[in-house]
């Protein structure tokens, strides 16, 4: 099941827009619809503005109705198992469960597999899910 999230987060990250850190991202959500939902980084000249590949399919899978992750994929081009940043771990979290498989993959597809979890151990919560 995580090939063709391996191949939606490679396919995203050729949109992305990285000019400054020459670094492109793409991302892969499954979610609770059985839809795939992709995003790439996309950086701005005033750098804090830019976002990542994560948000950008987290804003996706949102606009499509969805509200769960169920499993998701990450790839850079340029490292190859490329975890999501802290921000991200945070945001992934909003919309995922602690045994949510978040899939790291490199060119040739994915080599680690976690859960939520073990990504982002004791992450805020609340009583909202």
């Amino acid at each position: 099941m995580s090939h063709d999230l391996f191949e939606a987060a490679r396919g995203a990250m050729a949109f992305a827009h990285a000019p400054y850190s020459k670094f492109p991202v793409g991302a892969a959500i499954r979610a609770e619809d059985g839809k795939v939902y992709t995003g790439a980084n996309i950086e701005n000249l005033s750098f804090p503005q830019g976002w990542c590949a994560e948000p950008t399919a987290i804003g996706a899978m949102i606009m499509g109705g969805a509200k769960k992750i169920v499993e998701m994929a990450v790839i850079a081009e340029k490292l190859p198992l490329c975890p999501p940043c802290g921000g991200c771990r945070q945001k992934i979290s909003e919309f995922a469960s602690k045994e949510t498989k978040i899939y790291l993959c490199d060119e040739a597809g994915v080599k680690k597999t976690m859960t939520m979890e073990e990504l982002l151990p004791f992450s805020f919560e609340t009583e909202l899910g």
